[in-house]
């Protein structure tokens, strides 16, 4: 019996093996979706400025983020670091979303939540924007908060650009004049790597000169993005709505005590009541909505704020259009230069050729006469002087037809 068992016991072991195996292998895979899951809900590390200028460092999801403000995910991929997406202001019912260059935040009627970093145009629009709405509780300021945090993001946005364009510019300048002088490698690389610069730069201004244009153009982009005036709608529109609520609900207390009525009649009439009440109340916010989309005072106020960095940034762009004019202009010169050097080797080329090709008639002669064989002209030394001369003077003349052929033609001039 007890040899009998033996076999058996190695297969036991190695089932158990092979199944511990598999358990391992399966809580690794599970671990590894865990942490994919993980990582694409994720929290990362935010600033929250309130508006009395507070500002605290939060750790938020995306799911978080997007319940609290009401934002789709794909407005929210906008504000990822890891992927590089053009600058972009979105008016939401309950948030703007503002992605303009390192500036990546949502405000809302209450507060920013913006995304932290240790870049400089963060640090400093958290700074600023706390400093502001500090100072702003003691001054009469008709902007409200969501358009004192709007106008920060694009001051920063459009000051930022426009160094980077004041640097390129005295950077571009001195090295297109020394090209137009010296013509060599090193000026021509360091022309190619400031072009390059300046194509990526124009992108950057271009979209965000496109981008408030755009909002500029649309009144319902603009009146989307009055999240005080919104939020204060409904507020009103939920406080009239308890109201009513409890008005209804009194008097079906006062018709119940006064005299008996019907069940269904009494359900009927309070329907009938509420339905009445909903149409009007909608019919006045939806009202309010048309008022407020196309209230000229208010659409007017955000698009003078927007016009007047749209200016700052249309600025900036004409800029690196007069600095690329500038730089197709120099490459038109270098390039006129550079033809009329290789005019110049052309018609020096010619001028050799002619002369060559005069020097090959005066060697043929000469090698014709230095040929062994006998004849009258060697018996007379003063003969081969006389065919020297005659010959040198043919082929000056014929030198002298060429350069004459040459001006007639005006293949260059002389």
């Amino acid at each position: 019996m007890d040899g009998s068992r033996g076999p058996f016991l190695p297969g036991l072991t190695s089932s158990n093996n092979t199944g511990r195996l598999c358990l391992d292998a399966n809580e690794s895979r599970g671990s590894t979706v865990s942490g994919v899951k993980k990582r694409g809900h994720g929290n990362r590390s935010w600033i929250k400025i309130d508006q009395d200028g507070n500002s605290d460092i939060l750790e938020l999801d995306k799911a978080t983020i997007m319940r609290h403000c009401s934002l789709p995910a794909r407005d929210l991929r906008l504000l990822d670091p890891l992927f590089i997406y053009p600058s972009t202001i979105l008016g939401r019912e309950k948030a703007i979303v503002v992605s303009l260059e390192q500036i990546r935040c949502i405000i809302t009627a209450d507060e920013v939540i913006l995304m932290n970093s240790l870049d400089g145009c963060v640090i400093q629009f958290n700074l600023e924007l706390c400093k502001r709405l500090e100072t702003a509780k003691d001054q009469a300021d008709d902007l409200p908060f969501e358009f004192r945090a709007l106008e920060l993001a694009l001051e920063l946005t459009c000051h930022s650009l426009e160094a980077q364009v004041n640097e390129l510019e005295m950077e571009i300048y001195p090295v297109l004049d020394e090209l137009t002088s010296s013509i060599d490698t090193f000026n021509l690389e360091r022309v190619r790597r400031l072009k390059g610069q300046l194509l990526a730069l124009t992108q950057r201004v271009q979209k965000v000169h496109d981008e408030i244009e755009h909002l500029m153009d649309d009144d319902g982009d603009m009146a989307e993005m009055y999240l005080t005036e919104k939020k204060l709608r409904l507020e009103a529109y939920q406080s009239n709505d308890s109201y009513g609520q409890s008005n209804i609900s009194s008097s079906d207390r006062v018709v119940s005590k006064s005299a008996p009525v019907s069940p269904v009649r009494s359900i009927i009439g309070t329907q009938k009541l509420q339905r009445a009440f909903s149409s009007i109340a909608v019919s006045s916010k939806h009202g309010s909505l048309i008022s407020s989309s196309g209230g000229g005072e208010n659409i007017d106020q955000l698009e003078m704020l927007l016009e007047a960095y749209f200016v700052v940034i249309d600025n900036n762009l004409s800029k690196l259009s007069s600095l690329k004019e500038y730089i197709d202009d120099t490459e038109d010169l270098i390039n006129i230069k550079l033809g009329n050097v290789q005019n110049r080797l052309i018609q020096f080329e010619l001028l050799l050729t002619a002369a060559t090709f005069v020097t090959t008639v005066f060697a043929v002669v000469t090698g014709v006469f230095g040929m062994n064989f006998t004849d009258t002209v060697f018996d007379y030394p003063s003969n081969f002087n006389r065919v020297l001369v005659i010959t040198g003077i043919a082929c000056g003349i014929l030198y002298l037809s060429f350069l004459f052929y040459f001006k007639h033609k005006k293949v260059f001039p002389m």
